[in-house]
């Protein structure tokens, strides 16, 4: 491109010529990009390497409003709840006590759900409940409970939080904490694609922009792809399944089922009852612009 915008040009000194260099690749990115959904270059490397930075392109609330509808958020106050005063103690694998985490899923679930996700096996351990399990694992790397002398506790700030605003309090920190400190690919068997999760504020951009309306979860895996086909190159190689297949179905469940989903951000849901679906259907939730307000789509 650049070699093309010098065509026919002529400059007087190395200095002019540098300056019209630097001023058309300034230009080119600031220009949105197709491929990148409206975004320029400049805006998605804020979105990459700024997101709680960059206000001109993205501007995350500090106590967003329904926080604690999100099912982090339930599980947290459910667990916060069976925690109390007294503390947990726990198994002697370090996990949340079997009986607490039966009352905790009957609490979450509804009768059917819990009756279906019971379905092929009881709840026998705190990972056979895995989004308790992750939600537990984010609120101690959040700083929300801690051990101490052989129980569970909330921590002091916990404490604090939940008494000045309750649960939507809480609901930033568990954001913050789970996109920055949390593996997200610790939820499936994946291969490791830390870039899905580095380009979180995309997804959330992407929902901001066309979530709406119901669309296939394949719309945001092309999307997604388009934006960076690089990464299938990352994919290890396979002898059943294509390198593409693999990332399309990583990004599916890693960013919107189990970031965009779990945070409460969006609803994922399949389109058939059949035991295995492989369909879903994609929409936005109202608390999406609440945590995130994108000034461009304004």
């Amino acid at each position: 491109m650049v070699r093309k915008a010098l065509e026919g040009r002529e400059f007087g000194s190395l200095e002019e010529l540098q300056a019209f260099v630097t001023d058309h690749v300034r230009r080119q990115n600031e220009h949105p990009l197709d491929e990148f959904h409206g975004l320029s270059p400049e805006q998605m490397r804020s979105i990459l390497y700024r997101p709680f930075a960059s206000p001109e392109v993205a501007i995350i609330a500090e106590a967003p409003e329904d926080g604690a509808t999100a099912p982090i958020s339930r599980l947290f106050g459910l667990l916060a709840k069976a925690i109390g005063d007294q503390g947990l103690k726990p198994t002697a694998t370090g996990n949340l006590p079997r009986a607490m985490c039966r009352e905790v899923a009957r609490s979450y679930w509804d009768e059917k759900t819990y009756q279906d996700r019971t379905r092929f096996g009881a709840i026998n351990s705190e990972p056979d409940f895995f989004e308790l399990h992750v939600a537990r694992l984010t609120a101690g790397l959040a700083g929300l409970i801690r051990k101490y002398r052989g129980r569970f506790l909330l921590t002091r700030d916990a404490r604090r939080m939940l008494g000045d605003n309750g649960l939507a309090a809480i609901y930033p920190r568990l954001f913050r904490t789970y996109v920055e400190r949390c593996n997200w690919g610790y939820w499936d068997h994946y291969p490791d694609l830390p870039f899905i999760q580095h380009a979180f504020l995309f997804t959330l951009y992407l929902l901001a922009r066309y979530g709406t309306v119901w669309r296939p979860h394949r719309f945001y895996e092309d999307a997604f792809l388009t934006a960076f086909p690089m990464l299938v190159s990352e994919v290890p190689p396979n002898d059943i399944i294509a390198p593409e297949q693999t990332l399309r179905s990583c990004y599916t469940w890693r960013a919107l089922v189990h970031f965009a989903g779990f945070l409460g951000l969006a609803v994922v849901e399949p389109i058939s009852d059949k035991l295995l679906c492989h369909d879903y259907r994609v929409k936005a939730l109202p608390l999406l612009p609440k945590i995130v307000h994108f000034p461009m789509l304004t």
